[in-house]
C-alpha cells in the first residue's frame, strides 16, 4: 500500500511543479559552474546500489576543497543558487524521480553512501535494507538544523562518525520496527512542517518513544533545537553533513 501512495505522491508532485523545475534548470545551467544535476550512488533496498538525484549546489571539486566529505554551516564551497536550494529542501526534489522508479519511497531510513552505510551497527544495517530509502524519514525531521549542530565542532569528522550517525542508526532501526501506514503520513506532515517552521518543535514533541540519545549526542542535538515558542521559517532547515559531499 505504501508504494501506491509513493506512485501517487510522486507523479502528482512532478506534475504540479514542472513549471517551477524548468525554468530552475535553466537558472542552474546559467550560474555557477553550469552544472544541473548532481549523483551519487546509494545504498538502496536489498542492499543494492542506486543512482540518487540531486540538484547541484557545490563546487565540483568540494571533496578536496575545505572540511572534505563534510558540508558546515555557511560552508563558502555552496554556490550562491545552491545555498537557497539547500536552504528550503529544493535541492531534494530530483529525488522525486527516485521514489517513482522505485529506487526510493517517500519516507524511510536515509539512504547512505558506502562507506557511512558499512560505519553502521550490522544489526542497524540488516533492519535499513528491508525497506526502501526515503526522500524524508526520522533522522532527516530531527537532524533538520544539522548545519547548526556541527556549527564550531573542532573534529566535523569525528562528530558526524561517532556521535551523528549511531545515533540515526538507532532512529533507522526504529522505524523500520514500527512502520506503518499511519506512521508514514506522520511523517510525511512533519516534513512539510519542519521545511515551513525551521524553528518549531512540534516534531520533537509528536514523535514518541524514540531511542534515548547518550550524553554526548544530547549535546550535539542541543545544540540544533529549536528555540521554546519559535515557529518562524527564519534559519536555515539544514539537512545532514554531505556524505561524499552531497551537491
Amino acid at each position: 500500500m505504501q508504494r501506491f501512495f509513493d506512485i501517487l505522491i510522486s507523479g502528482a508532485a512532478i506534475a504540479v511543479l514542472s513549471p517551477f523545475l524548468v525554468p530552475l534548470v535553466l537558472v542552474l545551467r546559467l550560474t555557477g559552474e553550469g552544472e544541473i544535476f548532481f549523483t551519487q550512488q546509494r545504498i538502496g533496498r536489498t542492499a543494492r546500489p542506486f543512482s540518487l538525484y540531486k540538484f547541484a549546489t557545490m563546487l565540483k571539486a568540494s571533496p578536496s576543497l575545505g572540511t572534505g566529505t563534510v558540508t558546515v554551516k555557511d560552508d563558502p564551497r555552496i554556490l550562491p543558487v545552491g545555498r537557497f536550494l539547500r536552504a528550503t529542501k529544493i535541492n531534494e526534489l530530483p529525488q522525486i524521480i527516485n521514489v517513482l522508479k522505485g529506487d526510493m519511497s517517500v519516507i524511510g531510513p536515509r539512504p547512505q553512501e558506502r562507506r557511512c552505510f558499512d560505519a553502521f551497527p550490522a544489526e542497524a544495517r540488516e533492519a535499513i535494507v528491508q525497506v526502501r530509502p526515503g526522500l524524508s524519514g526520522v533522522g532527516s525531521i530531527l537532524f533538520r538544523n544539522e548545519q547548526e549542530m556541527m556549527d564550531g565542532e573542532r573534529d566535523p569528522d569525528r562528530v558526524y562518525d561517532e556521535i551523528i550517525m549511531p545515533y540515526k542508526a538507532r532512529l533507522e532501526e526504529w522505524y523500520v520496527e514500527n512502520r506503518s501506514l499511519a506512521l508514514y503520513f506522520q511523517l510525511i506532515f512533519l516534513t512539510v512542517w519542519a521545511v515551513l517552521f525551521a524553528r518549531s518543535a512540534l516534531p520533537g514533541k509528536m514523535l514518541r518513544g524514540l531511542p534515548e540519545p547518550d550524553r554526548e549526542t544530547a549535546r550535539v542535538l542541543e545544540k540544533g533545537r529549536p528555540t521554546a515558542g519559535s515557529g518562524r521559517a527564519d534559519a536555515r532547515p539544514g539537512n545532514k553533513p554531505s556524505q561524499g559531499v552531497e551537491n
